[in-house]
Parts: C-alpha cells; sequence; structure tokens
C-alpha cells in the first residue's frame, strides 16, 4: 500500500478533531497547520520510472490521510488529482473526510455515479454528526462507501445509515488528553453491522479504556494490538 498527500494542513471541522493528532504533530515541529499547501508529491501517482513504469505500485492507495481531500483550500488543485486518479486504474485510491457535506461540489465532471477505484470514508463520532453526515453520505453516488467511527466519542446508532456501505471502522481517542473509550459502544455498533450485513472492523482501544465499568489506562502503542485481540471483527457475507 502506498501513501499519497498531494498537500498538507487541515483545520478543526468537528468534535472529533479536538486532539488531533496532526496538529499535534505539526505543533512539536512549529508548523502552522492551519496552513494548507501542495506538496512535493503532488504528482506523485503519474511519475514515472526512466523504463515508463509508474514509480507508484498498483495496489491500495492512502489519500490525504494528513489532510482533508474535501477541504475548501485546495479546490483548485483537486480537478488534477482527479484526473491522476483516473488515470490510474490499477490503484484503490481511499480517503476519509469530516467534509462529507461538500463532495457533490468536489468530484468531476465524468464522475456519474463513482469511479470504481474510489473509496470515499465519511468520518463521524457522535450521534449528532452521525445523523448529520450520514444522512447525507447515504444518497451519494459513490461506489464503495465505508464509514469511521474514530475517534467514537459516545454510544451511536448508525444502522439507519448502513445500506450500501462496506465496512465500518470503530476506534477510541489516544493520548494523555484521550476522551474516554467504552467498549461496549464497539460491542453494539457491531451488532448493527451484524444485523445489516456489514463489515465491521475494530481499529483500536482507547487510551482510558471502559470495560464491564472499570477504567484502564493503555499505552498508545498498545491500541491497536489490544482491539485485535478483542477479535470482534466481522466478514460480511456477499
Amino acid at each position: 500500500m502506498a501513501m499519497w498527500n498531494p498537500w498538507r494542513g487541515c483545520k478543526k471541522c468537528s468534535d472529533g478533531c479536538l486532539h488531533c493528532y496532526i496538529h499535534k504533530g505539526d505543533a512539536k515541529r512549529g508548523v502552522n497547520t492551519n496552513d494548507i499547501v501542495k506538496t512535493k508529491d503532488f504528482y506523485k501517482p503519474t511519475e514515472r520510472l526512466k523504463n515508463g513504469n509508474y514509480k507508484m505500485k498498483a495496489g491500495i492507495v492512502y489519500l490525504c490521510f494528513s489532510t482533508d481531500f474535501l477541504i475548501e483550500e485546495a479546490d483548485k488543485w483537486r480537478l488534477e488529482c482527479w484526473s491522476m486518479i483516473k488515470e490510474r486504474q490499477d490503484c484503490t485510491f481511499l480517503f476519509l473526510t469530516k467534509r462529507i457535506e461538500r463532495f457533490v461540489d468536489c468530484i468531476p465532471d465524468d464522475w456519474g455515479d463513482g469511479y470504481e477505484n474510489v473509496v470515499v470514508c465519511c468520518t463521524i463520532e457522535n450521534q449528532k454528526n452521525a445523523d448529520k453526515k450520514l444522512s447525507v453520505f447515504r444518497s451519494l453516488p459513490i461506489k464503495h462507501k465505508c464509514i469511521t467511527a474514530q475517534p467514537l466519542l459516545e454510544r451511536i446508532n448508525i444502522e439507519p445509515y448502513l445500506d450500501g456501505v462496506e465496512l465500518v471502522v470503530v476506534g477510541g481517542e489516544s493520548d494523555t488528553n484521550a476522551r474516554s473509550f467504552d467498549y461496549s459502544w464497539a460491542l453494539d455498533i457491531r451488532e448493527q453491522c451484524v444485523r445489516k450485513n456489514v463489515s465491521f472492523e475494530f481499529r483500536q482501544c482507547g487510551t482510558y479504556f471502559i470495560k464491564d465499568g472499570k477504567e484502564y489506562n493503555l499505552q498508545t502503542k498498545d491500541l491497536c494490538s489490544q482491539a485485535r485481540k478483542a477479535g470482534i471483527d466481522f466478514k460480511a457475507h456477499r
């Protein structure tokens, strides 16, 4: 798998952004995250070796994981990115967005009912934003839809929005300022996914992890491995 960040920088826009790891990392480096700028990797998908082959190998490409593909400041660059995405049919481009309401204003004229090689993940964190964002997401022309509930901040019901969704990813918040994550929230969403035959993945525990009413303080390095050990992932039957 490859990473492609054609621009960097982001702006907080949702409840889940409070302790954003991008902003924390930039602060340590003295970088202003609010500056949205193109990167040297802008043309990464179409750069070629001397023999004519693409430098970036075929497969899954994680797009804009240090920013948001639909952020307003990138409107002037996005169409060129769509062109590169269309060219690289040997790659599957996956991006997360907290700005799903901008989607129809950000797609190319030939989008139709979606590009086959694009996966769009709508991110949510609480019931308020689940209702707001997923009510938009469910009606959008996208071939491959996922929901990312990370950091999940409360128990939520997303079952009414799961039609047409391929995967739901759930996780807690990390670091010392993290908000608590209750394991029962993950189990509840898993049951919703099972009923709707949607794949489910428990991506990571929270730093402050509650199970059976008891809170545990977990190390960041263990959050993903502990989630895997729970063994609650579900693969939909197709």
